[in-house]
């Protein structure tokens, strides 16, 4: 293939995508609105299916690279009961079907892995059009552009390349996250830390939830659910971080100190983070020269599969490009035909599982299907 792809946005499907493109001899170009690699953090853990992340990896040629950024005896899932009491207590089996990194380990790892310059850091997207016969001109904040004739938006939720195809916006879904972390919580938050455990731990009503994951050096990395309209956060002041978290922890008023401690000793501010998603099934016609991958495509409730489907997408796409070099417009058709019902099946399922983990039968039902019940 002749053809240089561009890319739109250095996540972990955009770099999936370079990389594959990279194992078979493929150019590409990556364009990425952070000024740098390290412009901010990268969030927290992800646990990498079998199914869908893995064979990713394995088309990427990184699945033993990624082995080695795998943090050991994280796989293990707790679940417990607003007054601390443990509903559910599974260990890390060491099977690795599910093993976690952290998500900025794993991004450095697709870097190190393209030729230098692949990245182009610092473009943010100011607006995309098309020019005609498959061919799109992408200008960027600093008036520069750049002209293409093969587009891949991996840009995300709110992504710039997405009206070329759809008219689809994500929508506020009902429940926002808050996020908090908890630095050398051994140490400095010993409660917290035995509560949370070696890995991952949930505490759950209807409606609210405290979710948080031990990362490196005991980090504890939270995310406090609540199922409540935007107008209820738009009143909080995240500005001034003790009101806010002081705020979010009365409605967690009653619960074991060692939970609420999540939310009100963070070490850092908390973040506000608004659930969107795309409609369930959504897709677009063919368009020539232009296609999208992750939550760019499908963006869905979190439920654990989104980077995991971002990255298959991308080694998907990656595949077909390189298994028809001279027609780039039977590589996308093959793409998307395989794409859009697996995103309407994946869409279906984060949906059901995200209400089984906040809705009425919470936590029950969330321990049903852990132990393997429901």
């Amino acid at each position: 293939m002749r053809t240089p792809v561009t890319i739109i946005g250095a996540g972990l499907g955009g770099l999936t995508l370079a990389r594959v493109l990279h194992v078979h001899g493929i150019p590409s170009t990556v364009y990425e609105a952070e000024a740098s690699p390290s412009a901010r953090t990268q969030g927290g853990m992800l646990d990498i299916h079998d199914y869908n992340g893995q064979p990713a990896l394995r088309a990427a040629d990184l699945l033993e690279e990624f082995r080695g950024i795998v943090l050991e005896g994280r796989e293990a899932t707790r679940a417990l009961a607003t007054d601390g009491t443990v509903l559910l207590d599974e260990p890390d089996d060491g099977t690795g079907t599910r093993p976690e990194a952290l998500r900025g380990e794993l991004r450095r790892m697709l870097l190190d892995s393209l030729p230098a310059g692949t990245v182009r850091w610092g473009h943010k997207v100011a607006g995309v059009r098309a020019l005609g016969e498959g061919r799109h001109e992408v200008t960027f904040a600093d008036g520069t552009t750049a002209v293409t004739d093969l587009l891949v938006g991996a840009d995300g939720a709110w992504s710039r390349v997405r009206p070329l195809l759809s008219d689809a916006t994500p929508e506020y879904v009902g429940t926002s996250f808050v996020e908090t972390y908890l630095l050398d919580s051994d140490n400095r938050h010993p409660a917290a830390a035995k509560a949370v455990g070696d890995g991952a731990m949930f505490a759950l009503t209807p409606g609210r939830g405290i979710q948080a994951h031990r990362e490196t050096e005991g980090t504890l990395h939270t995310y406090v659910a609540l199922s409540r309209p935007q107008e209820f956060f738009a009143a909080i002041d995240f500005t001034d971080p003790a009101t806010a978290a002081a705020r979010i922890a009365e409605e967690f008023d009653g619960w074991a100190p060692e939970l609420t401690a999540l939310i009100t000793d963070g070490d850092t501010a908390p973040v506000l983070r608004p659930i969107n998603a795309l409609p369930t099934g959504h897709r677009w016609d063919r368009v020539p020269g232009v296609t999208l991958l992750g939550d760019a495509a499908h963006l869905s409730r979190p439920n654990g599969e989104g980077a995991n489907l971002a990255m298959y997408d991308a080694a998907e796409l990656g595949e077909a490009l390189a298994a028809h070099p001279d027609d780039v417009e039977a590589a996308l058709t093959a793409y998307e035909r395989a794409l859009f019902p697996r995103s309407a099946e994946a869409a279906t399922e984060a949906t059901r599982d995200f209400e089984l983990i906040f809705g009425d039968t919470a936590p029950h039902g969330l321990v049903g299907l852990l132990s393997g019940q429901g």
